[in-house]
């Protein structure tokens, strides 16, 4: 080999050593990253783990069903309106009441697809790059980012939970896809308004509407829509009663954002939006929950609800009607008239518990009121007092049926009598003009025999030959007790069952003349309706109407058949006429300055040891029925005597607060005076020809004294018959004295006379038996 060649040599294996120099041992060379990284490598594992996760994917999409719905998330309030369709209350364990699309005006929609996802009419349901987004930050810790479209945020609201993971978000994608698919986007932007949170407590459009503008949702202007809609980014930030001014600004801001967008979609006019104002929301109104009075006519507009589901077959018993109820969801309609509502509450405040005061006499603390008011053309319950406040003492006073009606049963006993036709033992017509002895503790008898049965009158006075009018203007026991054994007490029952009173178990003996069984406000507000409506029966009902999404409680008619004849009702009506103008009630209801000549029918009542006390009565427009009940304010809520009560002398009596409260209430809510049509021949204005004789041979036998003047259906008093009241009030002289000690019976009596007797010392009794 030459030396240029062995040159030429040595220069080539420098250049193949030099590499080596700079070399670490073992490492691989150059080209062996290429040929572990070449490009086909590259693209093939990317467009594998594309397939992967594809196939992923699919395995997901197979997999993941759409599940049932959440709990809460289908929780809804049942809403309770008054006649008039305003809102009395809601009840329930979420502040929502779902409605139909078609209840929600089309730019409203409009502006919630706006301000969420403009494209979601055209979307298959998801937002892959927000998603995207959304896993990316979940996994780098960044929380949770927008970007979901309506169809995801829904599946959140309505299936999912607000967890910020992979796998929640993987489920909501797969799921939207598959709800897009199944479901119309009316049916999803429904369920995305109905389940969204919008702050105030409120759970969808139709209880934000209410909540931030007082309106039902198919009433919500655009302004207002697109404020509600703007809401949901961030509801209490943007609540325009507690946002911050920079929240003002946000919340304008993202409100103008949405009609802007609204604009864009060609879905409102530029020149109309340049139009519009900003819509300030209402202050936050607390919620009435069941607090007061709302309490009361929500638990009784349930039971009749449970009842009528039970009637129509929707429920097996009340146990699962209670659910079906329960569940929620419910727009329950009552009879109740806003203003007749107002005023019966505020005639007990003034009249009875304004003037109670516990820390001055502990008998005040036991003293409960309750009341029930019906138009009886229509037996719609229009009003009803349940008692002080349903949070404090929740048993409903007008529905309770555990205190004796005492007198206000006495006009049943007359009915039954005319309706039978019915006869005295001497075989004389029972009419308003018929003779009893009305001496105290006379004994009842029955064919000639004694039964067993003599009650006292009210503080033992004995009025001798009597007849019924004063009777029942007077509340006399003996002449009742004996009137009850000649109709037949298993008629007088009977008759009491088809006006509406609960007979099961009520005994056929003559201690119910007296009014010894348990009655309601309620129903002897239906009672004495029935009365009023000529004996065509009239059963209350409070629930005007009831709605579900998934149906209608038709209620039967409150009015029904002729129970009784029209001549038997209105002569009753025509008699306790007589004891508003000359008997028991006439010092709160006869001179009222309130009543302008209005014709009132009513009976007073007064129980055993004075534990309750009523007032029944009413005109041809409203009939009302107050009760008050004496209760031990301990527990376990014994019932208790109500002497004294109030700051009265002795006895809380039917023609004290019952009959004011009633006066202050109907008189303060009439329009206008009514008299009474009534097709009778006897009543409060026939009067005898003779005086009753100051003496007289006893006698077990009544006797009936002719009268010698034609009858009248104006509206009676003790003097002529005369369309005005009197101005002067009579006064009644008791036949004897009454006894110092108490009656040994334990029949119940009716105390109704305007002072208790004085004893000799010239103190009153107030331990003596009252009734």
């Amino acid at each position: 080999m030459g030396r240029a060649e062995e040159r030429r040599a040595r220069q080539r294996g420098s250049r193949r050593a030099a590499p080596r120099r700079g070399r670490s041992s073992g490492a691989p060379g150059k080209s062996g990253i290429r040929r572990l990284f070449t490009w086909k490598k590259i693209l093939g594992t990317f467009f594998g783990l594309c397939l992967l996760g594809m196939g992923a994917f699919i395995v997901l999409y197979m997999v993941i069903d759409i599940p049932p719905a959440k709990s809460d998330a289908k929780l809804q309030s049942n809403v309770y309106k008054y006649s008039d369709g305003t809102v009395l209350t809601r009840d329930g364990e979420r502040n929502r009441e779902i409605v139909d699309l078609a209840n929600v005006p089309k730019d409203v929609q409009h502006a919630f697809v706006a301000a969420e996802n403009k494209t979601f009419y055209k979307d298959s349901g998801v937002d892959l790059k927000g998603t995207a987004r959304g896993v990316f930050n979940t996994l780098s810790g960044k929380g949770a980012q927008g970007g979901s479209t309506i169809t995801q945020q829904y599946v959140k609201n309505y299936y999912l939970t607000q967890d910020q993971t992979v796998t929640r978000k993987l489920k909501e994608l797969v799921i939207s896809l598959k709800l897009d698919r199944e479901k119309s986007k009316d049916y999803i932007l429904a369920g995305y308004m109905n389940t969204s949170y919008y702050g105030r407590s409120a759970y969808g459009i139709q209880a934000a509407a209410q909540a931030y503008y007082r309106v039902d949702a198919e009433n919500l202007t655009i302004e207002q829509g697109a404020y509600l809609a703007a809401l949901l980014q961030a509801p209490n930030q943007y609540d325009w009663a507690i946002a911050t001014d920079t929240g003002k600004k946000l919340a304008q801001e993202r409100w103008n954002y949405v009609l802007d967008n609204m604009v864009e979609m060609k879905w409102l006019d530029a020149s109309e939006r340049r139009a519009m104002k900003f819509p300030v929301p209402e202050e936050p109104k607390p919620n009435a929950g069941l607090k007061g009075q709302a309490g009361y006519l929500v638990e009784a507009a349930n039971a009749a609800l449970k009842e009528q589901l039970v009637a129509e077959g929707a429920a097996e018993d009340l146990e699962q009607a209670k659910a079906l109820v329960d569940a929620g969801g419910w727009t329950v309609t009552l009879n109740v008239d806003r203003k007749k509502q107002a005023e019966l509450e505020k005639a007990v405040k003034a009249q009875l518990t304004g003037k109670l005061d516990p820390g001055q006499r502990k008998v005040d603390a036991d003293v409960q009121a309750g009341a029930v008011s019906v138009d009886p053309k229509t037996g719609a319950v229009v009003a009803m007092y349940g008692g002080v406040d349903y949070l404090k003492h929740f048993t409903n006073n007008a529905t309770r049926d555990d205190y004796q009606p005492a007198s206000t049963f006495k006009p049943v006993v007359l009915a039954a009598a005319v309706d039978g036709g019915a006869e005295t033992q001497d075989g004389v017509p029972i009419t308003a003009n018929t003779i009893y002895d009305g001496d105290s503790r006379r004994p009842v008898v029955d064919d000639g025999r004694a039964v067993g049965f003599a009650p006292p009158n009210e503080d033992e006075v004995d009025y001798g030959d009597i007849t019924v009018q004063e009777a029942m203007n007077k509340s006399v026991n003996s002449v009742f007790a004996q009137m009850g054994i000649d109709v037949g007490m298993s008629e007088v029952v009977d008759v009491a069952g088809k006006l509406g009173m609960e007979t099961k178990g009520m005994e056929a003996v003559p201690a119910q003349t007296l009014g010894s069984m348990g009655a309601s406000p309620l129903e002897m507000a239906g009672v004495y309706a029935t009365l009023a409506n000529h004996g065509e029966k009239v059963t209350p009902a409070l629930v005007k109407s009831a709605e579900h999404s998934s149906r209608k409680v038709e209620f039967p008619d409150p009015l029904g058949e002729q129970v009784i004849s029209r001549e038997a009702a209105d002569t009753v009506t025509s008699v306790l006429t007589g004891v508003v103008n000359d008997g028991t009630a006439r010092k709160s209801v006869r001179n009222n300055p309130l009543r302008d000549g209005q014709q009132v029918a009513g009976k007073t009542g007064t129980s055993d040891n004075n534990r309750s006390a009523w007032f029944t009565g009413y005109t041809p427009e409203l009939v009302t029925s107050v009760g008050l009940f004496g209760e031990d304010d301990e527990p376990p809520h014994k019932q208790v005597p109500m002497y004294q009560a109030g700051g009265v002398d002795h006895r809380v009596n039917g023609g004290g607060f019952p009959a004011e409260i009633w006066a202050a209430y109907t008189f303060g809510v009439m329009d206008g005076t009514s008299k009474f049509d009534l097709d009778t021949k006897q009543g409060a204005a026939v009067r005898r020809s003779t005086p009753p004789p100051a003496t007289r041979t006893p006698s077990q036998t009544p006797t009936e004294e002719p009268t010698s003047q034609a009858p009248t259906t104006q509206e009676p008093t003790s003097q002529a018959p005369t369309t005005e009241a009197p101005t002067e009030e009579p006064t009644e002289t008791p036949s004897s004295t009454p006894p110092s000690t108490p009656p040994t019976s334990e029949e119940p009596t009716d105390e109704e006379s305007p002072e208790n007797p004085l004893l000799p010392n010239g103190d009153r009794d107030i331990n003596r038996r009252d009734d």
